[in-house]
Order: C-alpha cells, then sequence, then structure tokens
C-alpha cells in the first residue's frame, strides 16, 4: 500500500469529533483524489502532513518547538518523505527527528485535523495536516534539531499565548487518549 493509499484509508475510516473537522475530512479526501502527489511538498496549492504533541509519560505535559518560520510554539511535524508508508509512521518519524527523544509511544490515532496557510509555494500553500499524539518515556530529556529555535515543555493547560487554538486541541485530546488507554489497562501514566 502506498503512502497516498494510506492516507485515504485512514481519512476514511476516521470519524471526526467535530462537524468542522468532518468538513475537513472530506476536503482531504477530495485533495487526495485530485492529486496522486498529495502527500509530497510539490504538491500545490497544498500537501498532507503530519503532527504529534508529544506529551511527558503522565501526560501532563506537551513538548512543544518554537518553530523558526511561524514563531509561534507548535506540536512537531512536517512533510512526508518518498520513503514513508504510513501517516502514523511520518507523524512518528517527524516527533523523534523534531523532539530528539526515541521510543515514543504512538497513541491512536488521528485525534484531530488542521488545515492552515503556509509558504512552501509562494505566496502560499495549505498543510493539511493530520494530528497525532505520542507519549514520551518518563525522564526523556529533549534535544533540539536544527527545525527550532527553542524546545519546552508546558503544562497542557498552560499552553503559552504564542501558540494556536489547534496545538492546545490536539495537547487535550492526547492527554484524553492517554487517560482512556490509562483507564482500560492498556499502560500506565505515572
Amino acid at each position: 500500500m502506498s503512502l497516498h493509499d494510506d492516507a485515504v484509508a485512514v481519512l476514511t475510516a476516521w470519524t471526526a469529533p467535530t462537524a468542522g473537522e468532518e468538513s475537513l475530512r472530506a476536503e482531504f479526501l477530495d485533495h487526495l483524489a485530485a492529486h496522486e502527489d498529495a502527500m509530497l511538498r510539490e504538491c500545490v496549492p497544498g500537501h498532507l502532513t503530519a503532527t504529534t504533541a508529544v506529551l511527558s509519560h503522565d501526560g501532563a505535559r506537551v513538548l512543544l518547538t518554537l518553530h523558526p518560520k511561524a514563531g509561534m510554539w507548535l506540536p512537531m511535524g512536517g512533510h512526508c518523505e518518498p520513503s514513508d508508508t504510513t501517516l502514523a509512521g511520518v507523524a512518528l518519524r517527524e516527533a523523534e527527528e523534531e523532539s530528539g527523544i526515541a521510543d515514543l509511544e504512538p497513541l491512536p490515532g488521528p485525534l484531530a485535523l488542521d488545515r492552515h496557510r503556509v509558504w512552501c509555494h509562494p505566496p502560499h500553500s495549505w498543510h493539511l495536516d493530520v494530528e497525532y499524539a505520542a507519549v514520551a518515556p518518563e525522564g526523556a530529556e529533549a534535544v533540539i534539531s536544527e527545525e527550532s529555535l527553542d524546545l519546552r515543555w508546558f503544562p497542557v493547560e498552560e499552553i503559552p499565548e504564542l501558540s494556536d487554538e489547534a496545538t492546545r486541541r490536539l495537547a487535550a485530546r492526547g492527554r484524553a487518549a492517554l487517560a482512556e488507554r490509562v483507564a482500560a489497562g492498556r499502560g500506565t501514566a505515572g
């Protein structure tokens, strides 16, 4: 199965939690149907990307990067590469590369969708972002990559103003997914 096929399968099976995200889900699927290269950054007017909210082992904090182009605190994420085979794999790869943390444990997802303007193709294009969450091992230490100005842990309830609602939503949904997993006895948080 190709990455394109995986994206279609993931988005077709996903139940959007809000009417706005259901509209985005339909838009993403239409984009995939119209663009064979929808998974690659070369696709104009936009392309699918993957993001991960990296949570602390107990779900209390989220690791955010100070993004050099956006000038905001955002979760880890980015473009698909030709060697990628799944959206979840893209999300995890980007999170590990940008956080410097190995052995992140992915939570079931996606958890959210977001569409935002970027500058991949001047004057602008769109990222059709499929969003996930993962849990860092206890005591994990983040390492700033070349793709970040800074990297910090923030309490999920105290994400800085210099961020956005999509980041707050994803962190909260990630924490809820971790709590659900713990309550079902499929892991521990603490």
